[in-house]
C-alpha cells in the first residue's frame, strides 16, 4: 500500500454533474500512476472536503501528500483560502507532509493542450 498521495482539490458545486470531469480525470491519474493514491477534494458544495480527505488519508496511514489545484488560474481561493487550509491541517496533523503547487491552468504544456482543443473547434 503506498503511503503517498496525489490530491486533486477542486472548487465544488451544487450541482453533481458538475464533478463528473474531475471524476474522470481521478480516474485516468490513477491508472497511469498505480503506486500513488490519487484523490479528489472540493473546496466546498461537495464531499469530501480537504479536512475530511486528509482525516482519511491518515486515518489509512498516508502522511505525505501533494495536492493539486485543478483551477484554471491562481485566483483568491488558491492564493489565499487554500493556504490557509493547508496551515490549518498542518497544525491539526504535525505528522502530514503536504505540498501544494501551482493550480493547473499555471502550467505552459496545460494551456497548450487548451489551445489545441481550442483550434480543433475551427471549421
Amino acid at each position: 500500500m503506498s503511503t503517498t498521495a496525489l490530491i486533486l482539490f477542486a472548487h465544488g458545486a451544487r450541482a453533481a454533474s458538475w464533478a463528473a470531469p474531475f471524476q474522470r480525470l481521478q480516474k485516468l491519474t490513477q491508472e497511469s500512476s498505480p503506486l500513488v493514491r490519487v484523490e479528489l477534494a472540493f473546496l466546498e458544495f461537495m464531499s469530501p472536503t480537504l479536512p475530511e480527505l486528509v482525516e482519511q488519508l491518515l486515518a489509512d496511514g498516508i502522511n505525505v501528500a501533494t495536492l493539486v489545484p485543478v483551477f484554471f488560474g491562481q485566483g483568491g481561493h488558491v492564493m489565499r483560502d487554500l493556504p490557509l487550509m493547508i496551515d490549518e491541517l498542518r497544525l491539526k496533523h504535525p505528522q502530514l507532509q503536504i505540498k501544494q503547487v501551482d493550480a493547473v491552468g499555471e502550467d505552459a504544456l496545460v494551456l497548450q493542450a487548451i489551445r489545441d482543443y481550442c483550434l480543433r473547434s475551427l471549421p
